[in-house]
């Protein structure tokens, strides 16, 4: 259950992300809510899922391309 709603919320992220990223035209922001759209299909293991959405969320934020 804990999964699903994680997968919910970071689904939710990336798609503002994505869709700031494409608006702004900043690839690394499209980049980051692509992967955060996807990722969760992939990783089963809540608390993983938690720390690898932070960090994928966080990437915007230090690189400026």
């Amino acid at each position: 259950m804990e999964t699903l709603l994680i997968g919910l919320l970071t689904g939710l992220v990336g798609t503002a992300y994505f869709l700031y990223g494409k608006r702004a035209e900043k690839p690394v922001a499209l980049v980051a809510g692509a992967v955060l759209c996807v990722y969760p299909y992939f990783v089963s293991n809540a608390i993983l899922s938690i720390v690898i959405g932070l960090v994928i969320a966080a990437v915007p934020f230090f690189v400026d391309v």
